[in-house]
């Protein structure tokens, strides 16, 4: 039976306005992302322009991160992210003009054109480009961008000029692992590399989970006829063969690629954790309610049972002292202190101090805000991590920054423009409604003590720690 069969005329008339009008939408916004693509065409050619004049040797790189900057700081989103868009956008405009007139038409939507861009970036000639995309707008505007992948790269082959194995060569230098986080404590590992070594890996792992679940299958049917106990092993193949990746990667030694004095063999995996002393020492769900989690890096919520087995593991600690009411850090401190400063300011900083950048502070380089060779002192109120993207921006650009106090900065860009990146707020507990502590911040953005609230600290730990094994 049908779902509509029992819909009035005056229900199906709705649908069909509705419909209609999802439709009109999404020509309205593929052409408004097509304008957007436009834009940021002319902003990469501006920088690049720009770069020309002063004949700088870099090419112009330094021009558009400036320029990316301004764009993202105004936006508030990465500034790689605008680089991104602006070489993608690029691409689009200058190398498939068609495409993007289409796309600005209506005719087909952004997910279409990026999907064919994408299978015909490796052509590099304008009339093999023009006859791809010709042979592909009529396409994208019938079918939807996962079954255009694949046609897309079929239509491209007639067109390239180079084999299959010499791409594959040049892609091979393209091979990387990179992570992305995900929500409840959780986080996605990928993997660009040769498919055949990809597929075989992922075979070998499916052979090992689909092997151990079937081993604890006959182990819990024995154990029923025989009437005996066994804690089964409920675990579905996708967690095992998760397990079994972590377990390889964490404890298994790179005897393919070790030096002869078993110098990657030594190398451990180590995370950041910071852990609010009421959830380290919380044993009930009230308990658990009330308290923070711990976060790993700043940025991951982790389970208190995980940050329980990491803390007994750790080596040392670094205590974070904070405001109770507002939760402004205060101070570190540690039983044996080494580089004290270090510490407090990757405690403070957390990440990159450019406005929208978080790379962890563990990743980015020290700078002082006034250089040290022209009298800034060396002090927690003169230095502030910077990933070396930004490193390099504030040096070799129009880009300034200040700091003003508390550890707040104050970027100016290029036009003129100003952006206050306040620290974090550490992972901590505080005595006083969110909205109240909103409120508790001066022009500057900077968080503000109440002298009418009484003195003192909360308290919570960091620390750096090895992961030998999942636990």
């Amino acid at each position: 039976m049908s779902a509509l069969l029992d819909a009035t005329d005056s229900q199906m008339a709705a649908l069909a306005g509705l419909v209609e009008t999802l439709r009109v939408a999404d020509q309205t916004l593929a052409a408004m992302q097509a304008a957007r693509d436009g834009l940021l065409a002319v902003a990469g050619k501006l920088a690049i322009d720009i770069a020309r004049q002063s004949e700088h040797p870099d090419g112009g790189d330094h021009a558009i991160r400036s320029v990316a900057a301004e764009i993202g700081a105004v936006q508030r989103v990465s500034d790689r992210t605008v680089e991104r868009r602006i070489a993608d956008a690029t691409l689009l405009v200058d190398q498939f003009p068609t495409v993007w007139a289409a796309q600005g038409a209506g005719r087909l939507s952004a997910a279409h054109a990026r999907v064919i861009v994408d299978a015909g970036a490796h052509l590099v000639d304008d009339a093999h480009r023009a006859a791809y995309a010709a042979v592909m707008i009529p396409l994208a505007e019938a079918e939807s961008p996962n079954r255009l992948r694949p046609l897309a790269r079929r239509v491209a082959e007639r067109f390239l000029i180079r084999s299959v194995d010499d791409r594959h060569r040049d892609a091979r230098s393209a091979r990387r692992v990179w992570m992305t986080d995900s929500e409840d404590g959780m986080a996605d590992l990928h993997l660009q590399a040769p498919a055949a070594l990809v597929h075989g890996m992922f075979d070998r792992l499916s052979q090992a989970a689909l092997a151990l679940r079937d081993e604890n299958r006959r182990a819990s049917r024995a154990a029923a006829r025989e009437g005996t106990e066994h804690d089964g092993d409920e675990r579905t193949v996708d967690e095992i063969r998760a397990d079994l990746l972590t377990d390889l990667v964490l404890t298994g030694s790179p005897s393919g690629h070790d030096t002869a004095d078993g110098m990657l063999g030594a190398i451990q995996a180590h995370v950041d954790i910071t852990v609010p002393v009421l959830t380290l020492i919380g044993g009930g769900a009230a308990d658990a309610a009330a308290s923070p989690p711990a976060e790993l890096d700043g940025v991951v919520p982790v389970d208190a049972d995980t940050a329980r087995v990491l803390a007994g593991s750790a080596s040392g600690w670094t205590r974070v002292l904070t405001h109770p009411v507002s939760g402004q850090m205060l101070a570190v401190d540690r039983y044996r202190p080494t580089e004290h400063l270090r510490r407090h300011l990757r405690v403070r900083d957390q990440r990159c101090r450019f406005p929208g950048c978080r790379i962890a502070a563990r990743k980015c380089d020290l700078d002082h805000n006034h250089d040290a060779v022209t009298g800034g002192p060396t002090c927690d109120s003169n230095l502030a991590h910077f990933c070396r993207r930004h490193h390099v921006l504030k040096h070799h650009s129009p880009w300034h920054v200040e700091q003003v106090h508390g550890g707040v900065l104050r970027w100016t860009s290029p036009t003129g423009r100003t952006y206050i990146d306040t620290p974090p707020t550490p992972n901590t507990v505080v005595f006083r409604q969110a909205d109240d502590v909103g409120a508790m911040r001066d022009t500057d953005g900077a968080p503000v003590m109440n002298d009418s609230e009484p003195a003192g600290t909360a308290t919570g730990i960091w620390a750096r720690i090895p992961v030998a094994a999942p636990f």
